[in-house]
């Protein structure tokens, strides 16, 4: 499996016990739909590596202890502490309407009420307060806050989204 094929679920942050367990804090707003999987991948150097769930346990709303197959020590849990989990995009529920997955907006030609094309969605930052969409124009790069104001449509037929940005916040860059 290849990480690109791949989403993040979220990160094994701690031991739980001295048998192997650890917890995952997961990614996800809903975290319930994760507590029963029969597997995942965890990213060790750069490879996606399948791991066997034998138990699971959710708890504290978005952190799942897990008991993994073949990970029965603290030293082998040590092995795989600090990794990212991911798990295969066709287990995504699909979206619709206005909803998007970060992912899936990646080179969706950006259009803006009052000002026209602005470009093609090239990623998102998350390392900011708010998650900013990167859009390319001509070689310019763009950084347009992602606030639900601003998104008035997803058309994923035309792969386009269509936003109202505040006036000279695309002028700003251009």
């Amino acid at each position: 499996m290849q990480k690109e094929d791949c989403f993040y679920l979220g990160k094994i942050v701690r031991k739980h016990s001295f048998k192997g367990e650890v917890v995952i804090k997961l990614d996800t707003d809903e975290p319930g739909l994760y507590e029963n999987m029969e597997s995942v991948f965890v990213l060790h150097g750069i490879n996606l590596i399948p791991f066997f769930i034998e138990k699971s346990l959710l708890q504290k709303g978005n952190q799942l202890r897990i008991k993994f197959e073949g990970v029965d020590s603290e030293k082998d849990a040590d092995a795989i502490l600090k990794s990212g989990v991911y798990l295969p995009l066709t287990l995504l529920p699909d979206l619709t309407g206005d909803q998007f997955y970060y992912h899936e907006i990646i080179d969706f030609k950006m259009i803006d009420v009052n000002y026209g094309d602005v470009g093609f969605i090239t990623g998102i930052n998350e390392s900011t307060a708010q998650p900013l969409f990167e859009v390319n124009k001509n070689g310019v790069e763009l950084f347009i806050p992602m606030i639900n104001d601003f998104i008035k449509k997803i058309d994923r037929k035309n792969k386009s989204v269509l936003v109202e940005t505040p006036e000279g916040l695309i002028d700003l860059y251009l």
